[in-house]
Formats: structure tokens, C-alpha cells, sequence
């Protein structure tokens, strides 16, 4: 079977992550194949923030934990060591869908390399809070940007999920 169908087909997404850190050329390759994700009009709109420092990704995962009303102790990037953070400019009239795609390519370009990964949301509550704008000034950010989500990255603690059927009744053809 074709490569890239083969990685379409085999991609799941992770819930149990090794604590160890990718090597960072692998996060770079993943962080590069979603830049290369297709755009509406080619505009490139969406932004990636690549977070690898521990204490950052901890207070990213507090906050992620208590928009989404989990528990004390609930990890919701399920300890991966990675996030990747995808942001779209809120000027441009693709750019939910635009970073959608760098989301998708970035999962299945971790699964290619080996590693494990998830999309998981509330990036669009944490970027509207003032703190997480700060950052973005403090990284030289400029522009209104909105939070599309998030690909928590990192080894796979386990064995990978078993692919559900695909239920039927999804495809309607016009011959």
C-alpha cells in the first residue's frame, strides 16, 4: 500500500506518552509538515508556538485542565512532553480551516517519524485569556490570533489504539 495511505490509515490518536523528549530535528520535521499543510489563497495564516519547556507545558496543561473542568491531577495532553500549539490570524477568511490542515499534517507526520500524537482543543479559550496574548507579544506575535488547538507530542507509552470500523453510510456518489 502507498505510504502516505498506509499512514492515513494506521494514524490513532495517543493517550499515553513516555515522559522522554522527542529529539528536537523530529519536532522540527513535524513542526515543518505542517507548514506545508495547504491554505486558503496560499496565505499561510496559521502560526505554530512549539512548546518544549517543561514548566511552560505543565501551566499550559493546568489552565487547559480547568477550561475543560476536569479534575485536580488530570493531564488533558496525557503527558506528552510536547505541545504544539496552532493559531489562526482571525483576519483571514480560511484560516479555521487552514489550521485545521497544519493540525492534521502535523499528527500524521509524528506517526511517520514514530511518535505519538492527539489534537486537543480549548487553545481558542486559553488565547482569549490576557496572559496567553501577553505571551504571544513576548514571542513577537502581531496580529489577532485565535487558538485552533493543539498537537501534544511525544513517545507512545503502550501500544497504539485499535482502529474502530468505519461506519457505514458516510459516501453518497453522483455518477
Amino acid at each position: 500500500m502507498n505510504e502516505i495511505l498506509n499512514a492515513i490509515k494506521s494514524r490513532r490518536s495517543i493517550r499515553t506518552f513516555k515522559p522522554d523528549m522527542p529529539f528536537r530535528e523530529d519536532i522540527q520535521k513535524v513542526i515543518e509538515s505542517g507548514l506545508y499543510a495547504p491554505s486558503g489563497r496560499g496565505g499561510q495564516a496559521a502560526i505554530i508556538v512549539a512548546v518544549t519547556d517543561k514548566a511552560m507545558r505543565d501551566r499550559i496543561a493546568e489552565d487547559n485542565r480547568q477550561i475543560g473542568g476536569w479534575q485536580e491531577g488530570f493531564d488533558p495532553f496525557y503527558g506528552a512532553p510536547v505541545i504544539l500549539i496552532v493559531l489562526r490570524d482571525k483576519n483571514w477568511p480560511t484560516s479555521i480551516y487552514d489550521g485545521s490542515l497544519v493540525l492534521g499534517n502535523m499528527m500524521l507526520a509524528a506517526h511517520a517519524l514514530g511518535l505519538g500524537g492527539i489534537w486537543i482543543h480549548r487553545a481558542k479559550e486559553e488565547f482569549e485569556r490576557d496572559d496567553y496574548k501577553a505571551l504571544l507579544k513576548d514571542l513577537g506575535v502581531e496580529g489577532d490570533y485565535e487558538g485552533v488547538g493543539h498537537c501534544a507530542l511525544g513517545f507512545i507509552d503502550g501500544e497504539p489504539p485499535k482502529a474502530a470500523d468505519r461506519k457505514p453510510g458516510r459516501v453518497y456518489w453522483i455518477d
